[in-house]
């Protein structure tokens, strides 16, 4: 098998985005499976939206995630610079050879001058785009203006009457006509090359063999394929992946979504269910499996397996693949591995004293889908509690519920604090007062916890401490009394 190179390019715009990691595992896969290379390559070349530190967050991401490339990045590599900023030397030589064989032209339209051009033809009912009017200029007004200093850009002179295809690895043969190209900037006013002549340049200078990027990519690559042809080189092969979608079949954005990779470490996903899921957005396991590693997918993953249409990103399905994975990790390796997850993403607090630890999650590890959600199911065994009334009494009097706890209260404080005694306790005091059970431990349980939904009540009971058990029955007492005032 020919080895192939492949690469991400993200660009640093802002947060690591969910997008970039899921097409990171299909470029990875493809190169390593046939013993070649995948890079990362930084397109910084947009300056307007340019971010000091999101290339950072890039690669913390990728790093959480356990993706790992060859070259570029913070790696460096043969093909250095990495990065389209310092390229630009690189870039201007090409454009000027697009100059010189006839393939491109100088335009000096204005940005006034472009946004009327663009008025008229809506206003005519036309397809906006660049008419053209400086592509057979007259070389000397040409050279009269540049040695003027006259704003400008280069331009692609895409020919008229063409038909430019390509098989595309994932959508079969795709074709496009010439004439509804637009003549494309290459170079901008501000001397950064565009995207199209960046991504034709560095790709074939870092012998890509195979380039897979988002559906959006595919109307510019008949632009990249003219480019290919006006430098005499052999372009790479095409994949256009399809675009993750919500469950309304729209497109996930940042505006409208969380998309950023270090958002799902920062809820308490696990990077391994992360993978899995995206694992399987547009594409599925060659023996039908829904559960498996990076490792795995790389050794098994194609491209005839990837579908055309955009995956929904069900975060549902993002959950179950969690709890699955968080409930595989303490049968494999046992709670305290938990706890040290728990502590190493900054969900508890790293005093938070380990017998108390050992005590708590054996009543609500099954309940976790995140890590995240260790807080809201255990904050009461440490937190003061405030129980609301309502609660208090949502299937018994106030009479009934003051008595309720009065009673208990004061059976709990005669017995040693053993899980075994506080559950026969209350059982025996439920049954012989012949209190309704729901109301009884209902009422119990907000009293204890602030919550109407816990671990087993008498575990519960046990692991917060006889001495705070007692002071909340009392506080609740002392609410109930407050609300009957009022």
């Amino acid at each position: 098998m020919t080895k192939k190179r492949t690469r991400i390019a993200p660009s640093p715009t802002g947060i690591a985005h969910i997008g970039t990691a899921w097409q990171a595992i299909f470029n990875l896969g493809i190169a390593r499976q046939s013993g070649g290379q995948f890079l990362i390559r930084i397109e910084d070349t947009d300056r307007s939206r340019f971010v000091p530190e999101a290339e950072s967050l890039i690669y913390e991401g990728l790093k959480w995630l356990g993706i790992d490339y060859d070259e570029g990045g913070i790696k460096g590599g043969p093909f250095a610079p990495y990065h389209q900023s310092d390229r630009l030397d690189i870039y201007h030589k090409y454009a000027q050879q697009l100059l010189e064989s006839g393939w491109a032209y100088y335009c000096f339209a204005t940005k006034q001058e472009l946004e009327q051009m663009r008025k008229d033809q809506v206003a005519r009912g036309e397809l906006p785009r660049y008419d053209g009017r400086w592509r057979d200029a007259d070389p000397a007004e040409v050279q009269k203006r540049l040695d003027e200093g006259q704003p400008h850009v280069i331009r692609l002179k895409v020919p008229h009457g063409r038909t430019i295809s390509w098989e595309d690895q994932i959508r079969g043969h795709v074709e496009f006509q010439s004439d509804l190209i637009d003549d494309q900037v290459l170079i901008k006013g501000d001397g950064f090359p565009t995207y199209h002549l960046a991504v034709v340049i560095d790709d074939h200078l870092m012998e890509i063999s195979d380039v897979l990027r988002g559906e959006e990519w595919i109307s510019s690559t008949p632009k990249h394929l003219l480019l290919y042809e006006a430098f005499g080189w052999e372009p790479p092969r095409f994949a256009h992946m399809p675009l993750i979608r919500n469950r309304d079949k729209s497109k996930i954005s940042k505006r409208k979504n969380d998309v950023s990779i270090l958002s799902y470490r920062d809820k308490g996903y696990l990077p391994e269910a992360v993978i899995n899921f995206i694992a399987l957005l547009g594409w599925s396991h060659p023996e039908g499996k829904e559960i498996f590693d990076l490792d795995e997918f790389i050794k098994v993953v194609s491209l005839d397996r990837v579908q055309k249409t955009g995956p929904i990103f069900d975060t549902d399905k993002l959950d179950w693949y969690n709890g699955y994975y968080l409930r595989k990790m303490v049968e494999e390796k046992g709670l305290p591995e938990l706890g040290k997850r728990l502590v190493a993403g900054g969900f508890v607090a790293p005093d938070f004293p380990l017998e108390k630890m050992e005590q708590i999650l054996p009543l609500i590890y099954e309940r976790i889908v995140k890590l995240s959600d260790f807080a809201e199911l255990t904050d009461f065994f440490w937190k003061d509690i405030v129980p609301e009334a309502r609660l208090l009494l949502k299937k018994g009097d106030l009479e009934l519920v003051q008595g309720q706890l009065q009673i208990t209260k004061g059976f709990l404080e005669t017995i040693p604090w053993e899980l075994a005694k506080i559950e026969d306790t209350i059982r025996t005091l439920c049954e012989t007062k012949s209190y309704k059970k729901s109301q009884y431990f209902m009422m119990l349980r907000v009293a204890v916890t602030g919550k109407t939904a816990t671990p087993p009540l008498f575990e519960t009971m046990q692991v917060i401490g006889k001495d705070q058990v007692l002071a909340r029955l009392e506080h609740a007492i002392k609410i109930l009394k407050e609300a009957d005032a009022t």
